[in-house]
């Protein structure tokens, strides 16, 4: 497991994918709350990302097994989390509680687990959806999904420009 201090490294977070895939698997990006786990994946190429379902929490366990039958499904190679970080910058009770929610992910799955800043990530999901035609009042699944792949997306520059560093011989 990495120190507490990589999961916000996403050079670390790229050197650990690249050690066990070798860089050319999709990432999956989630938004827990407290009643459900917003979902997203990129590409193989870390360039798009897009919302894949909003799960329902229930035991970690149960949920834990469904992300992994996901994570097999797509060939998946790292984990970004989305962090809820106050306006200010500080964290937050419900840093810590996607700070537990990571620790008790990692008791089921083996994959690198980076943290990001997830502020605004909602919002931007609900301007997405009513720039879409959707309507965020009846559609908070979705807004969760939206969120999952904003933090997913906003990360993949980062990742790829780190990515592209560490393969350059």
């Amino acid at each position: 497991m990495p120190a507490p201090d990589a999961l916000f490294k996403p050079e670390a977070f790229v050197a650990e994918i690249g050690h066990k895939s070798g860089h050319s698997h999709a990432l999956i990006g989630l938004a827990p709350g407290t009643k459900t786990i917003g979902v997203a994946i990129s590409d193989a190429g870390w360039t798009l990302a897009r919302p894949v379902e909003t799960m329902r929490r229930t035991k970690m366990a149960a949920d834990a097994s469904t992300l992994q039958r996901l994570i097999d499904r797509e060939n998946i190679a790292g984990l970004v989390i989305g962090m809820p970080y106050n306006m200010d910058g500080s964290a937050g009770p419900r840093a810590q509680s996607v700070r537990a929610f990571r620790r008790a992910l990692a008791d089921y799955i083996d994959l690198p687990m980076l943290f990001w800043d997830e502020r605004l990530s909602s919002e931007a999901a609900k301007e997405t959806l009513t720039e879409a035609g959707h309507s965020a009042r009846n559609s908070q699944e979705r807004i969760d999904a939206a969120a999952a792949a904003h933090i997913l997306t906003d990360c993949l520059a980062t990742l790829r420009d780190e990515r592209d560093k560490q393969i350059k011989p």
